[in-house]
């Protein structure tokens, strides 16, 4: 049991881990695109790749900056009617300039990841998130972290199906040359 135990990863690598191959994969499927393809439909669907990436942008705040470590929300979603105008981000997203959601995106993945590993480190895996639902019950760390992830396999999903129809790109994964 000596040096081969430790070299299995801690179940808190495996989490970040497997959430970083999904935010990867995710940006892959969302790169390089242009306002044409930014802006593309499916189906009868109006979600847009750009709507997306923007969605992401926030569900990375509002999971992991707001809910998980008890931080604001910041620019731009503090500037939000969100009562007023619920898919703000979905609809200012397919029309934003090529980049800028991206951006956007990048900036709140950066962010959570600095804030997730402060989190991980203070409370652990087990420790409670920062909020508590309406029923009373606290989620946990690993919870919070699950539900990113599952929010991530989602919605890469949809981002596979519209990359699909806008230039025909697919696959499961970005390509080892790929940097994110």
């Amino acid at each position: 049991m000596g040096q081969e135990a430790n070299l299995a990863p801690t179940e808190a690598e495996s989490l970040l881990a497997v959430l970083e191959r999904n935010r990867r994969t995710f940006a892959w499927k969302t790169s390089g695109l242009d306002e044409k393809g930014l802006g593309a439909t499916v189906a009868a669907s109006s979600m847009t790749l750009g709507g997306l990436v923007k969605h992401m942008a926030l569900v990375e705040t509002d999971w992991l900056a707001v809910k998980l470590a008890g931080e604001d929300y910041g620019a731009p979603w503090d500037g939000v009617d969100f009562d007023a105008e619920p898919d703000w981000e979905w609809r200012t997203g397919a029309t934003d300039a090529p980049g800028e959601a991206d951006a956007l995106w990048r900036a709140a993945v950066e962010r959570s990841r600095t804030l997730v590993a402060a989190v991980i480190e203070e409370r652990g895996l087990s420790g409670p998130a920062s909020f508590t639902w309406p029923d009373g019950r606290t989620p946990t760390v690993r919870a919070m972290l699950l539900d990113m992830i599952e929010e991530y396999a989602r919605h890469t999903g949809h981002a596979d199906l519209l990359r699909e129809a806008v230039d025909g790109r697919v696959g499961e994964g970005a390509p080892s040359d790929f940097t994110f």
